[in-house]
């Protein structure tokens, strides 16, 4: 049993130091929301590129001919989309800031199902973080097009803060109860 709350507290301690750093991180996107915002664009263009390129190369192990000719056309096609991105910044900026709405909504709903459900036991800093993602949605989505890289930079910055302070409490609290027992 001890050798039991000693795995969960160092499971506890590690999700609070990687609570932390997302803390950090958050704070570091808000203070530079525009570059924050243009890296994510740049990042994430760069990677649809190589997957693109990895897909037209898997296309030669496929199967049929038909197959391959088909999975060439998607890497392209992906191919294409990530030299968009990179070539065009700002409509990838666009694009993604429609995404980043529709994902705190999803994840909202989420935290906010969660919440509910553990209300008694914890499920309030869940219900808030939830109730703030809805919040963001709300704003990229009024603010849209002018919000931008901006808005991606500030809000994924205020995001990675709210997990992050989630994590914090979350192994903070796991830690006392394994000190505890």
């Amino acid at each position: 049993m001890e050798h039991l709350a000693k795995t969960v507290g160092k499971g506890g301690r590690r999700m609070a130091i990687f609570g932390g750093i997302a803390m950090l991180l958050g704070v570091l996107a808000m203070m530079a929301p525009a570059l924050t915002g243009m890296s994510i664009i740049f990042l994430l263009g760069a990677l649809v590129v190589v997957s693109g390129v990895l897909r037209m190369l898997w296309a030669f192990q496929s199967g049929s001919v038909g197959r391959g000719l088909w999975q060439f056309a998607i890497g392209s096609l992906t191919l294409v989309c990530g030299v968009a991105m990179l070539a065009n910044p700002l409509f990838g900026s666009a694009v993604m800031t429609i995404l980043l709405a529709a994902y705190f909504v999803v994840d909202g709903i989420a935290e906010i199902v969660v919440g509910l459900r553990r209300l008694g036991g914890g499920g309030g800093l869940l219900l808030f973080g939830g109730i703030v993602s809805i919040i963001l949605a709300v704003l990229i989505w009024t603010q849209y097009p002018l919000s931008g890289a901006w808005a991606m930079g500030i809000l994924l910055g205020i995001k990675l803060f709210l997990v992050g302070l989630t994590m914090l409490v979350g192994g903070s609290a796991v830690r006392s109860l394994a000190a505890n027992r």
